[in-house]
């Protein structure tokens, strides 16, 4: 995720009362909602998962919202054999009242860290670069980099101090969130202090990894990371609806972003901060469309060889129940993909294999619920109605 740590963002908190009035549920129309993917085909018999199932969804992502104070909220699940179901429900603008549509663009977050290390495991399979190479051989001045590999970046395991969690990166950007960050700029906030723990020792989340990640792609590309990402990842893939800004650029449709994470720790609305301080980590833009097709892609491996995709879905603890992590990845109970979160939005984009099941959430608050993420809140409903067996354990967040 993509959160800003400091003890006042982390207070569990609701949205003004504006947000929490009671607005209609909008039932998307299947084609609208994307339930036809891009090569045409249709894997949703008529009547979506059914009129039961279909009402207790409406019904768990309603209470959720609720709950949560969530302003806006769009699920897709597509279940091959059994159907899909895609809602748009509550609003998209608290101020307007526009209701929220699935046919938005969104703020993926740290959905963005699958893109930078499939562009990295890409130069892996070209012999290009190897997983167990120390960061010292591309990037010099990382602390203890001779011991760091790329390997354990991925696997937040390098031991390096997130940047997110320095008191003057925090300072600066709650200041002026339209600020453009360069990744050295970030980094550097990051190398002021010791390494948390020996290389490999343990897990962390820390955005710096994948600062170094992507800068290690530019290096060896010779290109830049949205470049790369674009060419080898996006257009490979068919993604046409996704990309990597230079700055606060937010293509239309989208939903305001709703965070707590600002200087007076009120609710305001960050839908044009800059995304640049998450760069390689965290400063993509998706859609429905797209991150359903992207959930199967990432987690079966369609870019890569069945060996590197095979390290990559070689998890290891991460010391939250029910979830582990591989290279830019996670795995919980059944279910692989990853989530995003950066003030104002929040998304989660799995994919279960046992059932060729695909979740997608959007929702456009990062604000904390009884001290979760509200998409985790989401997605463990949805999940503990359609999958009982494989129930959404929750995303690796940063302390």
């Amino acid at each position: 995720m993509q959160r800003i740590p400091t003890r006042r963002l982390f207070a569990a908190a609701l949205l003004v009362a504006s947000v929490l009035a009671p607005t209609a549920v909008t039932s998307v129309p299947a084609v609208h909602a994307a339930a036809v993917d891009r090569h045409g085909q249709d894997d949703r018999p008529a009547g979506g998962l059914g009129p039961e199932v279909n009402a207790r969804l409406d019904k768990a992502i309603a209470d959720v919202r609720k709950q949560a104070g969530i302003p806006g909220v769009v699920v897709g699940l597509w279940m091959p054999g059994k159907g899909s179901y895609v809602r748009a429900t509550g609003v998209g603008d608290t101020a307007t009242r526009a209701p929220m549509s699935a046919d938005s663009f969104i703020r993926i977050g740290s959905e963005t860290k699958t893109f930078t290390v499939t562009a990295l495991l890409e130069l892996v399979d070209e012999h290009r670069v190897e997983l167990d190479d120390p960061i010292s051989t591309y990037i010099p001045g990382v602390r203890d980099g001779h011991r760091i590999t790329l390997r354990h970046l991925a696997e937040m395991r390098s031991g390096l101090f997130p940047y997110t969690s320095d008191a003057d990166f925090t300072r600066a950007l709650e200041r002026d969130p339209q600020r453009h960050f360069t990744p050295q700029e970030l980094l550097a906030y990051g190398m002021k202090h010791r390494n948390t723990f020996e290389p490999g020792a343990q897990f962390q989340y820390s955005n710096s990894n994948l600062i170094l990640l992507g800068l290690v792609v530019e290096k060896v590309s010779g290109h830049k990371l949205a470049d790369v990402i674009r060419h080898r990842v996006l257009r490979p893939s068919h993604l046409r609806h996704t990309l990597f800004p230079s700055g606060p650029e937010f293509p239309e449709p989208h939903a305001h972003g709703y965070t707590q994470q600002s200087l007076s720790g009120e609710t305001v609305d960050a839908t044009d901060w800059n995304p640049s301080w998450a760069w390689a980590a965290g400063a993509m833009i998706s859609d429905l469309r797209d991150l359903r097709r992207w959930a199967k892609i990432v987690a079966t491996g369609e870019l890569l060889s069945p060996a590197t995709q095979a390290q990559r879905l070689k998890t290891l603890p991460t010391g939250f129940p029910g979830t582990t992590y591989g290279l830019g990845i996670f795995e919980t109970n059944g279910w692989i993909g990853h989530n995003g979160s950066l003030p104002g939005y929040e998304t989660v984009t799995v994919y279960l294999p046992s059932q060729k099941a695909t979740l997608v959430v959007m929702i456009n608050t990062d604000i904390l619920s009884g001290g979760q993420e509200p998409s985790t809140l989401v997605a463990r409903a949805v999940t503990q109605v359609v999958t009982p067996d494989n129930v959404y354990a929750g995303a690796v967040v940063a302390h």
